[in-house]
């Protein structure tokens, strides 16, 4: 009996990845993921816009996050693929669907990276003297350091992650009961200065901030017990998070740090005016190693994303690679790290400003997000208020899809294209078939 020849192609494309995340290594990843560039400007951003009524914005989408983390672990620890989403939304809806959310993965990646990497040079030139370039500069050195630590594989990653997580709670931690002592009942008066509507736009730049609970998703086939581990870590994350987001909101509006900082850097302006301009100097550097760890844990899950597309040819075959010795899909990462780097230079040279930059590639994590509530109706088959949370953040997800504004059409274009890409590849196929 003959047997067939095995490729190099085929031997790469079932290399598997490494079991290496445990409990500890899961709520780490949630919190770094999620507890990143949104910590650092959001409440000063949210601040300006709205004033004290922006904390209606942050406890509402702190209350909705839990759905989103629910949806995301339940599903993940039903059937953990790598990928996330896009693996319940081709289950939900079928390949075509799935490979626009593996597109939109991408998009947000791309447009996104850039955005949190200049947040932690924002915040570094807040206490050295930094020019336009250096700072651009700077944010291209930690996209690609994040490259490198996640070439080096799951493990070496993993204990980056939670060395960095402990000390970002510490430093939350710090910043608020150091600060409790200058906030004044006064400075949250007016409550809502600017009408309401910029509490919708402040939501829209606060979701940016709870985006991340789907990342762990991406990685669910490298833990070593998913049923568990997902269960047990997502409400020591919900909580952990979000109490340390409101907190910090609170203590943004009660010091007014987001005016003494502009909307840059009101973390640092806390602490500068705490422990003066040694504090602040440690805070912005700090800031640089939060920001690292937000763009870590997204480049490793973002890559599972671009592996597991390429598996299902939604991405060139070349995409569909895993290193054999440190179990890393090293091929997804080139592409997401150079990607970036080239979108960070269109933002130096078009002056993009920071809240734009945050935008764009909110409208893709939207569509994303709408998907994977829509896949968690679909497949999870709860009951009793359970049944609900699935709902709640399509609701939420859909609400929000507006305040994104125009910059949303750069992530519906990229829908346009990944279905484009789809039936081009398929109507080659099927010419192939017939030709043969």
């Amino acid at each position: 009996m003959a047997t067939e020849p095995v490729s190099s192609s085929n031997i790469e494309s079932t290399r598997k990845l490494k079991k290496a995340i445990k409990m500890r290594h899961a709520v780490a990843l949630y919190v770094s993921s999620v507890l990143g560039s949104g910590i650092l400007v959001l409440p000063g951003l949210t601040a300006q816009l709205a004033g004290p009524a922006a904390l209606i914005a942050w406890i509402v989408l702190s209350l909705a996050s839990y759905s989103d983390l629910y949806i995301f672990a339940s599903l993940s620890s039903r059937n953990p693929e790598s990928g996330g989403i896009y693996a319940f939304a081709k289950e939900s809806f079928g390949l075509p669907v799935a490979v626009v959310t593996g597109w939109e993965f991408i998009f947000w990646y791309v447009t996104g990276a850039p955005a949190a990497t200049l947040i932690a040079a924002s915040y570094l030139s807040f206490a050295f003297p930094l020019s336009r370039f250096e700072i651009f500069a700077v944010a291209g050195a930690i996209i690609l350091l994040a490259f490198i630590v996640n070439y080096l594989g799951i493990h070496f990653s993993n204990k980056i992650q939670l060395a960095v997580v402990v000390s970002i709670v510490v430093l939350l931690v710090t910043a608020v009961v150091l600060s409790a002592e200058s906030m004044s009942a006064q400075n949250f008066l007016p409550f809502s200065p600017n009408g309401l509507f910029p509490i919708g736009t402040a939501a829209a730049l606060i979701f940016w901030s709870y985006l991340g609970y789907e990342n762990v998703s991406n990685v669910a086939e490298e833990f070593e017990n998913p049923k568990r581990d997902f269960q047990r870590s997502i409400l020591l994350s919900v909580i952990l998070i979000s109490g340390l987001y409101i907190a910090v909101a609170a203590v943004t509006i009660g010091t007014q740090a987001y005016k003494a900082g502009g909307s840059v850097a009101p973390f640092a302006a806390i602490f500068a005016n705490v422990l003066g301009s040694h504090g602040a100097i440690g805070t912005t550097l700090l800031a640089v190693v939060i920001i690292f760890a937000t763009a870590n844990a997204y480049t490793g899950g973002m890559s599972r994303v671009i592996l597991a597309v390429a598996k299902d040819r939604g991405l060139p075959k070349w995409f569909d690679y895993v290193d054999g010795k440190t179990g890393t899909p090293t091929r997804s990462l080139m592409l997401l790290s150079g990607a970036a780097v080239c979108m960070l230079t269109i933002y130096y040279f078009f002056n993009v400003d920071l809240q734009t930059a945050l935008l764009i590639p909110s409208g893709a994590a939207v569509l994303v997000y709408i998907i994977g509530s829509g896949a968690g109706i679909r497949l999870l088959q709860d009951r009793g208020i359970k049944r609900i949370l699935p709902w709640l953040s399509l609701i939420m997800s859909v609400v929000i899809l507006p305040f994104v504004g125009v910059l949303a059409l750069g992530s519906i274009l990229t829908g346009v294209l990944a279905f484009i890409y789809l039936q081009m590849r398929s109507r080659r196929g099927r010419l192939t078939t017939k030709n043969n």
